[in-house]
């Protein structure tokens, strides 16, 4: 067999292939931060005493199984319940889990360009040439062709283009995929946030109604000291003005409830009304409203470092930094020439009964080479535009970073100065319960002014009504710490899969 001249210039372009660089700069990783040994909120003598759930100590501790199903601390089943069926129906999370297959989809059309392509024709047609081109020569009349055959072409990724686009579209792919663990992570933080805060509404109305019915036993009573004169009826309209004004909190109250559980329906995927009924009682069938969750006894934390592994949108943001250090590669791709091989095989015959002979076969090879040698700096441009691309992804990610640091410090700061806050509002409710005791027994011995016993009352339910509101907040505040962390979402890319 002679090495033709042919043959040695596709060896010289396979050689290439196998020795190709790849232009563009090498992803090295993010920009590296220096991250402090513990939150800021943690910090300080105080934090133990005040907040014993929270331990500066016992930060390490934090499992990343305990953190992706935090909500399972509040031991609450109704919670874990609605958080499943969420992750199985959100809109949300379906659109999110459509788009990493987009990607995927779109990161195999680039690797398609590694490959060769080949298509396959066929026809039949009848023809006559022109008798006027044909000037001076015989015409050769109509006449039928029939020809069908395969064409194959590859373009060689010598300076790494493809492989760019490719490097590209894996970053890309990835980074989709982080945006769902980020929708996941956001879902069960607002599924446990709406639902804590519907049953705090359900206390509050509990509440409300019970004070509806303390307040009208007073203005029965007051009544009936006014009638027989014991009372006057300054204290029958003060007492009437006290259950009106209660009995106006009530409406706002139920259009909450009403609301947080209609939400609930949503983010499960259904009509905004279809849990009501089932929220509407106690787990065990009782007919009064379920319990707020409650945090556990102690509360890990983590590192701050932790939270560039756990934090989806910081993964998304560090997988965008790839991409767009991918694609500098590809604009730089176009500066150089674009070698490929081209071929084909058919057969081709007028006549139908010689088609498959032999002499009908047509065929060629071949190399080609593509360069666009002028474009008026459009290659360049492009190549600034990529960089400046990346420029943007660092600093997206960055500022990604001190968000989350900002998200963590400010979830923490409100959990611990909420837990204060109900303590005191606890030490309060006791001091009122024991003052209106003592207001209505100097009222019934006749020493003692009704007003006191009104003012005592307002006090009370005032504050208990504040205690159920910072018992909401607590839990509300939890959740937004579970959701600054980065909890919520499964572990398999923890492990690099």
């Amino acid at each position: 067999m002679r090495f033709t001249p042919l043959l040695y210039t596709s060896s010289t372009l396979l050689l290439m292939l196998l020795a190709g660089c790849t232009v563009g700069p090498d992803y090295k990783g993010p920009p590296q931060r220096d991250m402090p040994g513990t939150f800021g909120s943690l910090a300080g003598a105080d934090v133990d005493k005040a907040n014993p759930a929270i331990k500066p100590g016992s930060a390490a501790s934090l499992s990343a199984h305990d953190l992706a199903a935090w909500w399972k601390s509040f031991n609450d089943p109704v919670l874990d319940s609605l958080i499943e069926r969420a992750i199985t129906s959100n809109l949300d999370l379906r659109i999110a889990e459509a788009r990493v297959r987009e990607a995927r989809a779109l990161r195999g059309i680039d690797a398609a360009g590694l490959y060769p392509r080949v298509d396959a024709s066929g026809g039949v047609s009848r023809r006559r040439d022109s008798d006027s081109v044909n000037s001076g020569f015989s015409s050769n009349g109509p006449r039928n062709l029939f020809e069908a055959g395969v064409d194959a072409s590859w373009e060689i990724d010598v300076f790494g283009g493809v492989r760019r686009a490719v490097e590209a579209a894996d970053a890309t792919l990835a980074g989709a995929q982080e945006s769902r663990r980020d929708a996941l992570v956001t879902l069960v933080a607002e599924v446990a946030r709406n639902y804590a805060e519907l049953r705090g509404f359900q206390q509050r109305i509990d509440l409300n109604q019970q004070t509806i019915k303390a307040q009208r036993d007073t203005l029965d009573l007051t009544q009936s000291l006014s009638r027989a004169g014991i009372s006057s009826d300054l204290q029958v309209q003060q007492s009437a003005s006290d259950l009106a004004s209660r009995e106006s909190q009530l409406p706002p109250l139920l259009t909450g409830a009403r609301q947080s559980a209609h939400r609930l329906g949503v983010l499960l995927g259904q009509q905004p009304g279809a849990l009501l009924e089932e929220l509407a009682n106690e787990p065990d069938g009782g007919t009064r409203a379920g319990t707020i969750p409650r945090p556990p006894a102690e509360v890990p934390i983590g590192l701050p470092s932790d939270l560039l592994r756990r934090r989806p949108d910081i993964r998304r943001a560090e997988r965008n930094i790839a991409a767009a250090t991918a694609r500098i590669g590809v604009a730089t791709s176009d500066l150089f020439p674009k070698f490929s091989i081209t071929g084909g095989f058919g057969l081709q015959s007028q006549n139908a009964d010689t088609f498959f002979n032999m002499d009908s076969r047509t065929w060629y090879i071949g190399p080609s080479v593509r360069w666009n040698v002028f474009d008026a700096k459009r290659i360049r441009y492009q190549i600034k535009a990529a960089n400046a691309r990346e420029e943007q992804a660092v600093a997206e990610y960055e500022r990604g970073v001190l968000t989350a640091m900002e998200d963590v410090e400010n979830a923490l700061t409100s959990f611990i100065q909420e837990q204060a806050r109900r303590r005191s509002l606890g030490s309060a409710v006791d001091f009122s319960k024991r003052a209106l005791d003592l207001a209505t027994d100097r009222y019934k011995s006749g020493i003692g002014d009704f007003l006191n016993v009104l003012d005592a009352q307002r006090v009370l339910y005032e504050l208990q009504d504040l205690l159920v509101q910072s018992e909401i907040g607590v839990t509300r505040s939890l959740i937004s710490v579970y959701k600054a962390l980065g909890g919520g979402w499964e572990e398999q890319m923890a492990n690099g899969k």
